[in-house]
């Protein structure tokens, strides 16, 4: 058995970057449902928290799903996952930033990733910006360890 000389190197990446690109791409087809079904309450959720300018709100309420659908999709089809999970790690550090914006401000209010109507549906805490943190972090991980991914782009290639 020979073992790696570096830890990027080790064969298990292929596997548990796989389950990564599951997960996250299954998260961002799921965050991504109820803001297409209701891009108005996730405009509402976007304005409040008071980041973007109000010209921009609706054009970021309408674009943004479907640029979620495309990262998730691309990333559980495993067709250009370097690329797709640049862009999720790029939308998780930005959703981070207006989440520690909304946070300081003390704003009560609604995340805005899986529903939208109010605090009550899926309020903001610390313990959300950990979780987007951790999800930040999968996406980095995939970006650097996943250079043959499994999927699509692999079809009729060896293994």
């Amino acid at each position: 058995m020979t073992l790696p000389r570096t830890w990027i190197d080790w064969g298990g990446h292929r596997w548990l970057a796989l389950l990564a690109r599951l997960y996250l791409g299954g998260l961002f087809l799921w965050a991504a449902v109820h803001k297409i079904a209701d891009p108005a309450a996730f405009a509402l959720d976007v304005a409040t928290y008071q980041f973007l300018p109000l010209a921009a709100i609706n054009a970021f309420a309408l674009v943004l799903p479907w640029v979620e659908v495309l990262a998730g999709v691309m990333l559980v089809a495993g067709l250009r996952v370097r690329s797709a999970a640049l862009l999720v790690a790029l939308m998780m550090a930005a959703f981070l930033v207006a989440l520690g914006h909304a946070l300081h401000l003390g704003l009560d209010l609604s995340c805005g990733c899986f529903a939208s109507g109010g605090a009550e549906a899926d309020p903001i805490s610390w313990r959300t910006l950990v979780r987007d943190g951790a999800w930040l972090l999968l996406a980095l991980y995939v970006l650097a360890v996943d250079r043959r991914p499994l999927g699509v782009e692999r079809w009729g290639k060896d293994s």
